[in-house]
């Protein structure tokens, strides 16, 4: 059995190779931070009794998905779990100096993971067996300034997702969606005090809490799963605000940054 787990070099994606190794999966990590990489590779091979590969690739370019799908189809590389967790993440008001990271964005979220789930989902379908996931965010319901881009995609994520599973389902290939709340990994780039203070409180989650109910739902086939109690409370309390309100605090919130 081999799973293959995109930006697998750290965070959350590390996390999934963990305790996927921990099932005795072979791990094919996928990663554009090459001394990561190679220090994620080496640190799951000593602990776990499996095979771990590393692909160096940067899954923001338009052209990844299928480099990557071709890159495996020559190695005989037909994962049996695809973990589709590459993501990035910026927050600020979006100006033209921002188109680079605005397109980097919508490749890696919208792009290369729909590629990846129907290349890599139409080889599982033929085989008759497998398992996607696609990690979405509590922010899929949450259009909001400042994170404009990243709620958008997140949001199509989850619609394709939990779409992508009607189809697929028949097939004996199971796709899940995961939209998780606040969890305690580098992407946001909060101080590690803060970090550390949103665990203790349970405002934020490790990633082991989140890997662990996430592979729970995939293995069980759910199409859209949403852990924390955070994903039933916020999401409706923002969307009751005000559009004057919402738009006083994203001005001082925005003007506190500058």
């Amino acid at each position: 059995m081999v799973a293959l787990i995109t930006g697998g070099s750290s965070g959350m994606g590390l996390e999934y190779a963990r305790q996927l190794a921990g099932k005795g999966y072979d791990l094919l990590l996928v990663s554009n931070r090459e001394e990561e990489l190679a220090s994620a590779v080496a640190e799951l091979s000593e602990a776990f009794p499996v095979q771990v590969s590393g692909h160096y690739q940067d899954l923001a370019l338009p052209t990844a998905a299928d480099a990557l799908f071709a890159w495996c189809q020559e190695r005989s590389l037909l994962p049996d779990v695809l973990i589709n967790n590459a993501g990035m993440f910026f927050f600020k008001e979006l100006t033209r100096a921002d188109l680079g990271r605005v397109q980097a964005m919508l490749n890696l979220h919208v792009a290369t993971i729909t590629r990846l789930s129907i290349l890599f989902g139409e080889a599982m379908k033929q085989r008759g067996s497998g398992y996607i996931l696609i990690v979405s965010s509590m922010a899929a319901r949450i259009p909001a300034p400042g994170i404009t881009i990243y709620s958008a995609t997140k949001a199509y994520l989850r619609s394709f997702g939990r779409s992508l599973s009607y189809e697929l389902r028949p097939y004996g290939v199971g796709v899940t969606t995961v939209c998780p709340a606040a969890i305690a990994t580098p992407l946001y780039r909060l101080k590690p005090s803060l970090l550390e203070l949103g665990v203790r409180t349970r405002v934020i989650h490790t990633p082991a809490w989140l890997v662990r109910r996430a592979l729970r739902a995939m293995f069980r086939r759910r199409r859209v799963v949403s852990p924390s109690a955070m994903n039933l409370w916020l999401p409706p309390l923002i969307a009751l605000l005000p559009g004057p309100l919402e738009q006083w605090l994203w001005k001082r919130l925005s003007s506190s940054r500058t």
